[in-house]
C-alpha cells in the first residue's frame, strides 16, 4: 500500500486547510483509514479514523473543527481542518490498517506490522 499526503502549508490561527491522501495498492476488502499527527517534542496523536462501515472517530482535540471523509471510488482520504490553532502545528500523516484497533496500534508503535502510513505533510499555524 502506498499513501501520499498533500495539502499542508502555513496558515494563521483561525484559518482552514484541507489535507488529501491518495492511496494505491490496497488489497484489503475492508479496512480503516485515518490521520495522525506528530508535533516536535510531542507524542503521536491519532486524530481521525474512518472504518469500513463508515463510522468515524475523532480525537477530542479536533472534534468539531476537523472533518474526515473518504472517497472509496478514488481511494482518497481527506481532512478538512477549520478554526486552526497554533497547537495544531504538526506533521500530518495518513494511515491505513485492517481495522480501527490495528490503526491505533500502528500510530502508537509506528510499525508496518499493523499497516501503512505516508511520509506526511507539514501544517504550521501561526498566532
Amino acid at each position: 500500500v502506498q499513501l501520499v499526503e498533500s495539502g499542508g502549508g502555513s496558515v494563521q490561527a483561525g484559518g482552514s486547510l484541507t489535507l488529501s491522501c491518495a492511496a494505491s495498492g490496497i488489497t484489503y476488502r475492508r479496512y480503516s483509514m485515518g490521520w495522525f499527527r506528530q508535533a516536535v517534542g510531542k507524542e503521536r496523536e491519532r486524530i481521525a479514523t474512518i472504518d469500513s462501515d463508515g463510522s468515524i472517530y475523532y480525537a477530542d482535540s479536533v472534534k468539531g473543527r476537523f472533518t474526515a471523509s473518504k472517497d472509496p471510488v478514488k481511494n482518497t482520504l481527506s481532512l478538512q481542518m477549520n478554526s486552526l490553532k497554533p497547537e495544531d502545528t504538526a506533521m500530518y500523516h495518513c494511515a491505513l490498517a485492517l481495522d480501527r484497533g490495528a490503526l491505533a496500534l500502528l500510530v502508537r508503535l509506528l510499525s508496518p506490522e499493523f499497516g501503512s502510513w505516508g511520509q506526511g505533510t507539514q501544517v504550521t499555524v501561526s498566532s
